[in-house]
């Protein structure tokens, strides 16, 4: 996404929250300059007291005798420095303090965007894209902030203040010294045109090499199953040599930059050297000033060597920048629509009207859908895979929107109920289970953090997950590792039906739940329906079941199964009523228990 303002603007704007911590911050830098110049000046003064004696500018301010002229300027430079170090120490920690609260807020926020955008946005993505743009850009912006604020201003009231000392002493002297600095910073201005580019395209090439050492990790059974080890790492290596070439160019240019502000910064001090050397010898400057004017040069020019650092931590940081606040400028499609109802609690009841929906908009996956389910009922999808079984289920909870049509709950639109309690009224269940890096109790409380540990027992015994988590070493604090790689797959999809059922939901998905796991896991979730739908029916709690399933076993008792083809529902009924038709649904039936089926004219 294109953004009109600059970079800076936009960090700027970002950071306002911290606009004192920024005021304080960039007091004690400039204050620390202030002092950070006076031990120059002090070097004259103490020239000028050895040479002038009792003619010395000390002695003209009371200080007549030797004793207390070197008295005084001993007690001033033990105060500047103190003073120095004090307010150095103070620029540096509010600085790195206000950095830290920009970086972690930028990352949070970051996240917490991520976590409100549709799903359709995540199909343009690369994991390892936002993995970079979360950690390494976010820490390349704190670099910034940390450190190049705080050297940019330094910089700039160094010459200032230097500038000032210089035309007090000598304006001529003044002039030639700062005649580099125009070149300096129109070269720098010119350079940071032609480094920004680079650096954007360094800050893609390492994203691009986050996303393939992602899949290198996270794929490493599949890559070893198919032997692509060495395809894997060649692809690695060519990002790896996109990334280093990028960076090569950059660092080239940017690296190019700091002999030409040596060569600037030479020619500052010898105009300096020279001709305030001829003005002391007229006489028109003292020799302690013209000492002042030597050493002051260091302070007024040589800092600009680190002009070309800034700058390029600047670029950096600035491409960084563009890429995190584009991520939180991204704009949420789904969202809370104003006046919002609220939902405490549903019957679960759910209605499909007219519904039109496509991935792409020009190709629907379903295309004036139709579908009423009871409150209390047990229902199930099945047909062809792209038929729009899943896609009901994540329009259902809006994951996604539709491009035409209604979808009722209780005989309400669902645009017009806040999101995240819609959300909260079914338990949803993928065939992709995902789990944290954390504990077992710590995966079933996802979905409700604060449930009592009885109802934790509770669910994990009616998805029949109790008898394993009991065995592990730790029960309910056992570890269950990255993705849950520590449990079976089976363990895995019962921990998801546990975790889908903590908190009572109404409703009930279970989408291709069966479809990868072993018969054991099939016919524990079967009675685990069961025992929900039988509680349901006794009015126990009314729960709306909703299953996708290619294995048709798991759903012959449901209430009604409707059989998709093409977005549309081409049968419904009972099991029993079903197979009486000869349709659709007794062809699949038939396959799946290893009857002989006669190919129709459509090769089914």
């Amino acid at each position: 996404m294109k953004h009109q303002q600059s970079p800076q603007k936009r960090l700027w704007s970002y950071a306002l929250p911290w606009h004192s911590e920024i005021k304080w911050a960039s007091f004690y830098s400039l204050i620390n300059k202030f002092f950070d110049i006076f031990p120059e000046i002090l070097i004259g003064i103490a020239i000028d007291v050895v040479v002038e004696k009792d003619q010395s500018f000390l002695a003209s301010m009371g200080f007549v005798t030797p004793v207390s002229q070197l008295t005084i300027l001993g007690i001033l430079t033990f105060v500047i420095w103190v003073l120095e170090s004090m307010t150095e120490y103070q620029a540096l920690v509010r600085w790195r303090y206000m950095a830290q609260r920009v970086q972690h807020s930028l990352r949070m926020d970051g996240v917490s965007h991520c976590q409100k955008l549709d799903l359709s946005w995540y199909e343009d993505q690369n994991t390892g894209t936002l993995l970079a743009t979360l950690n390494e850009d976010v820490n390349q912006v704190e670099q910034f902030l940390n450190k190049g604020l705080h050297d940019l201003l330094q910089l700039g009231a160094s010459t200032f203040l230097v500038g000032m000392v210089f035309f007090y002493i000598s304006p001529m002297v003044a002039l030639l010294a700062i005649l580099p600095i125009p070149l300096i910073v129109w070269g720098g201005v010119k350079f940071r045109s032609r480094l920004e580019t680079r650096y954007l395209n360094v800050r893609k090439a390492a994203a691009q090499l986050s996303g393939i050492l992602n899949g290198v990790l996270n794929g490493v059974v599949t890559i070893r199953a198919a032997n692509a080890e060495q395809l894997m790492v060649k692809e690695t290596e060519a990002r790896s040599q996109t990334y280093l070439e990028m960076n090569r160019e950059a660092i080239k240019l940017s690296t190019a930059f700091v002999p030409l502000i040596r060569v600037a910064v030479l020619m500052g001090f010898l105009f300096t050297l020279v001709w305030g050397g001829l003005e002391t010898f007229a006489g028109e400057i003292s020799p302690a000033a013209y000492t002042v004017l030597v050493f002051l040069t260091q302070r007024l020019l040589w800092p600009f060597t680190r002009f070309g650092e800034v700058l390029d931590l600047h670029e950096r940081s600035m491409a960084s920048a563009t890429r995190v606040l584009d991520l939180l400028h991204t704009p949420v499609l789904i969202k809370n629509k104003q006046g919002a109802k609220p939902l405490s609690n549903t019957c679960g009841s759910i209605e499909f009207e007219n519904v039109r929906f496509g991935y792409d908009p020009d190709r629907p996956v379903l295309d004036d859908f139709h579908m009423k389910v009871p409150a209390g009922s047990f229902v199930a999808l099945v047909g062809s895979t792209g038929s729009g079984k899943s896609t009901i289920t994540r329009l259902l909870m809006r994951f996604y929107e539709q491009q035409q049509g209604t979808i009722f709950l209780d005989g309400v639109d669902i645009r017009d109920y806040k999101i995240e309690q819609l959300r909260r009224q079914i338990g949803y269940v993928s065939q992709e289970v995902f789990l944290i890096d954390g504990t077992v109790d710590q995966n079933l409380r996802l979905q409700a953090p604060d449930s009592p540990p009885e109802e934790i027992a509770a669910v994990a015994k009616l998805a029949e997950a109790d008898g394993f988590i009991s065995a592990l070493p730790k029960g309910y604090e056992a570890l269950v590792g990255e993705r849950g790689q520590k449990l079976s797959g089976g363990q895995r999809q019962r921990l998801a039906i546990a975790r889908s059922l903590l908190g009572a939901p109404p409703i009930l998905i279970l989408d291709e739940a069966t479809a990868a796991v072993d018969n054991e896991t099939e016919a524990a979730i079967q009675r685990s329906l069961e025992r929900l739908i039988q509680d349901s029916k006794k009015g126990l709690k009314q729960r709306t079941v909703m299953v996708v399933a290619h294995r048709l076993s798991t759903i012959r008792n449901a209430d009604h199964i409707f059989v998709l083809e093409g977005g549309k529902v081409i049968e419904s009924g009972n099991h029993e009523a079903l197979l009486a038709k000869g349709g659709r649904y007794d062809r699949l039936w038939k396959i799946q228990t290893g009857e002989t089926v006669t190919s129709d004219s459509r090769g089914c």
